[in-house]
């Protein structure tokens, strides 16, 4: 009977497309950013460019702030090398010293960490 009989699910269950396309922000900078992170994801093969992208449509609560101490612990061994962080870099005062060098872009920093970082002769890109 109809009634008893149940859906065909094929392998993999339904799709479920429930993702965000666009950001809620209204900030005109970041949806600029998203202009051009859209057309260099669609543009370049580079999953580099998608993974921002990606975050770029993150809400506030989703894009968590990163502090200096893990962000110089992450960056150990890595010279030469931008540090890319859609979010916020936060100052860390448990943190003595400021590595040398260090390059960072990021959406966001706050006073403290980015006196720290230019004191220290590296280099900010917002």
């Amino acid at each position: 009977t109809p009634a008893t009989m149940g859906i065909d699910m094929k392998a993999g269950g339904r799709v479920n497309n429930n993702g965000r396309t666009a950001p809620v922000s209204e900030n005109p900078y970041i949806r600029l950013l998203v202009k051009l992170y859209r057309f260099m994801a669609r543009r370049v093969e580079c999953q580099f460019n998608k993974v921002v992208l990606k975050r770029l449509f993150m809400s506030k609560m989703n894009r968590p702030p990163l502090s200096l101490s893990k962000l110089a612990k992450l960056m150990a061994g890595k010279d030469g090398q931008v540090a890319v962080m859609v979010g916020t870099v936060t100052d860390d005062v448990r943190m003595l010293d400021t590595p040398q060098g260090l390059k960072v872009c990021a959406l966001r920093f706050t006073e403290g960490a980015r006196n720290r970082i230019l004191k220290n002769l590296s280099l900010i890109h917002i």
